[in-house]
């Protein structure tokens, strides 16, 4: 048995060459690694696998999920035929026809060609028309790599062209809206001089067309030691405004209005998170807080007139509060409604509160509670649609299914997303499994309705645990024929685990605040404790059991790797944080101090060491047969994480000799690991092969 000690490795950081993101030296290594990596997984299994991902990924009949400006439904689309997308709208009878005839707006092939660059679409911003009048001009967000900064252009909805002489903001991490048709708002970071340290702008303009943005006045400014200034202009008719929040951190922030010139800040603590919706502010307090001698607690919802609370403080009702199952996820408005979705042992609830009859409870229907339900307002201030809204159904097992209600009448069904791969004989169970303190953490899974307990199933387990995420089912069809329909050797179907771990948000905020900063293992100790069940269920075995994450999940399994490797077979550890003493420093990773703690400060660095996986190698060694197979992927382009933590991490271990680690890193996707349906469907093809492989 070998193993190996911090002895073995220098004190200094003899990886830092690899943060040189486009270094020619990294560069080669990234090159070596990665072509060695599809030397060995790219063959006929795994083209194979890309062609069926990209199948469902390409389908023509999957929902097209629109939103309403004015009489049209916008939808942004790909597949086989259009590679980067077209943007397009079409009428409310034509979209409940089974064919829909659109309208097209915009190519992003064609403007490919056109441009010489491969831009890709990434959101849009409507100019408010006048009354009567149809929306005449929109702000389109383009990414030239998928990572998070964009250029953002002026687009023509009644030529259908790009205003060559429009407003056109160069590449950044920028945010826009409409203040009128001669104005913007707009957040970017463009230079050291408006950038915070977690590289997101630190100031709002007021940029009138025609005028440069480093001249254009500032409105909104915060300390650039905080995460970023977030502004927008709310131009609903009686309620214009710009809302301003300074977020001093992940969690903390102030948030104020700013009508004719004169900003009103909106007090309440920091760890209050603050909405606005016409008259209404929203408050939903991450702890306990008292508030002129009442007491709303943490996961609570309350709500007040604007005006109101800005006046002497009152609060009008709190309209919800949590217990020990049942968590906040998500709110939104009709003209006289408000629906909140919860969760209650991580099965969806949607309540309705009405805004005329004294906040009125009732419920929206929902048949199965292993199904996830989402809704939102259709366009509140139409009024032929005052209070119609959408409500998307979808499960593991059970494809997407779109409809469209009024508050008070039974929602109809729209569209239905066909079957994409074989679930048949399938059966979605939830189970609880006992972590380390002793706390129940829930998981979710997909098996054969025959299960064979022996020990001798394939798992996939799947986890996040961070920034109060909630890990719900979904039909996944990329999934399903990427893993669920593979049959291993023993000619079994294998099986599929989606976790519900501390750090995320599941149970609301006192779920998250279990596994911060200090607390943070907690996360690894729930993940731990359910591969560890799996194993006294006798779902499978160590051989047998995969496990995947991506960003703060690929930072589990970075743990998993370096704290648990016995529990694993294969570990798939993607666009990861990996280096915690580094990670202030690149990208965008100043932002999630609150999230994981400050590496600058001694005592935050004590325990930040802990769950380092780059320092756990030598920190907590392993016998080096102990290491699971281990995929650890990311892009070149990935500016939000970065890739060079995945890089010093796979450059580590193989220097210490462990042969089983495999390095990936294609240059486009940014974050997301992709840019259009082939580069997601090789992305996962990737995954899903690098895994099957060694626990087949």
């Amino acid at each position: 048995m070998t193993s190996f000690s911090s002895d073995s490795l220098a004190t200094t950081d003899q990886y830092a060459w690899l943060e040189g993101i486009h270094d020619a030296a990294a560069l080669d290594w990234v090159r070596t690694q990665t072509q060695r990596t599809e030397a060995e997984l790219h063959d006929e299994d795994y083209a194979q696998s890309v062609v069926a991902i990209r199948k469902v990924l390409d389908s023509t009949d999957r929902i097209a999920m629109v939103t309403k400006r004015g009489d049209f439904y916008y939808n942004f689309w790909r597949d086989a035929e259009h590679r980067l997308g077209i943007w397009r709208r079409t009428t409310w009878d034509s979209y409940c026809s089974e064919s829909p005839v659109w309208e097209l707006l915009l190519d992003m092939d064609q403007y490919a060609t056109t441009q010489g660059a491969q831009w890709h679409f990434a959101g849009s911003s409507f100019l408010r028309p006048t009354p009567g009048e149809p929306h005449r001009k929109a702000l389109i967000r383009l990414s030239p790599d998928g990572g998070d900064q964009v250029r953002i252009r002026e687009f023509d909805l009644e030529n259908l062209r790009f205003i060559e002489d429009g407003f056109d903001l160069a590449v950044a991490k920028t945010s826009a809206s409409w203040i009128d048709e001669d104005t913007l708002l707009v957040t970017s970071a463009t230079d050291e001089t408006n950038t915070t340290r977690s590289t997101y702008a630190s100031t709002a303009r007021k940029l009138t067309r025609g005028a440069s943005l480093a001249d254009a006045d500032v409105v909104f400014e915060v300390d650039q030691e905080h995460v970023a200034a977030f502004c927008y202009y709310d131009s609903t008719p009686g309620f214009e405004r710009i809302v301003t929040t300074d977020a001093i951190d992940f969690y903390n922030s102030h948030t104020g209005i700013i009508v004719d010139g004169t900003h009103h800040k909106i007090d309440v603590p920091t760890d209050v998170q603050v909405s606005l919706h016409r008259q209404w502010v929203l408050f939903a307090p991450q702890t306990d807080w008292t508030h002129q001698g009442q007491l709303i607690p943490a996961g609570s919802l309350a709500l007040s007139h604007l005006a109101d609370f800005l006046d002497d403080g009152r609060i009008a009702q709190v309209v919800f509060v949590p217990d020990a199952k049942t968590s906040l996820q998500g709110l939104d408005f009709t003209a006289n409604y408000l629906l909140v979705s919860v969760l209650h042992d991580v099965a969806a609830q949607i309540l309705v509160f009405d805004l005329r009859n004294n906040f009125a409870q009732s419920t929206l229907p929902v048949e199965d509670p292993m199904l996830s339900v989402s809704v939102s307002a259709v366009d509140d201030e139409d009024t032929a649609t005052a209070d119609d809204y959408w409500m998307t159904i979808t499960g593991f097992t059970t494809p997407t299914t779109l409809l469209r209600g009024s508050v008070g009448e039974p929602a109809t069904v729209l569209k239905r997303s066909p079957e994409r791969f074989d679930a048949s004989g399938f059966a979605v169970t939830q189970h609880f499994a006992r972590s380390k303190d002793g706390t129940r953490v829930p998981y979710f899974q997909i098996a054969d309705a025959q299960l064979e307990l022996d020990g001798e199933n394939s798992v996939l387990m799947d986890g996040y645990g961070g920034f109060q995420h909630s890990m719900t089912p979904g039909y996944s069809p990329a999934m399903g024929v990427g893993w669920l329909s593979k049959r291993s050797a023993n000619g079994r179907r294998p099986v599929y685990v989606m976790t519900n771990i501390r750090g995320g948000g599941e149970y609301g905020p006192g779920w998250h605040r279990a596994a911060l900063r200090e607390k943070r293992h907690r996360a690894y100790e729930d993940f731990a404790a359910i591969a560890e069940d799996l194993v006294t269920r006798g779902v499978t075995k160590r051989e047998r059991l995969a496990a995947t994450g991506r960003s703060n999940g690929g930072l589990l399994m970075g743990n998993m790797i370096t704290g648990y490797p016995q529990l694993f077979g294969a570990i798939s550890c993607g666009v990861p944080l990996l280096d915690m003493r580094r990670y202030t420093q690149l990208a965008a990773g100043h932002s999630w101090i609150a999230e994981y703690g400050d590496p600058d400060v001694p005592e935050d660095w004590e325990f930040v060491r802990t769950f380092s996986p780059l320092h756990r190698l030598t920190d907590q060694p392993h016998p080096i047969e102990d290491y699971p197979a281990s995929l650890i992927w990311t892009t070149t382009t990935d500016d939000r994480v970065g890739p060079s933590q995945a890089r010093k991490m796979a450059a580590k271990m193989m220097d210490l000799g462990i042969s089983n680690v495999r390095y990936h890193e294609p240059e486009n996707g940014g974050h997301a690991g992709s840019t259009d349906n082939d580069s997601t469907a090789r992305m996962l093809a990737t995954s899903y092969e690098f895994l099957w492989r060694q626990v087949r």
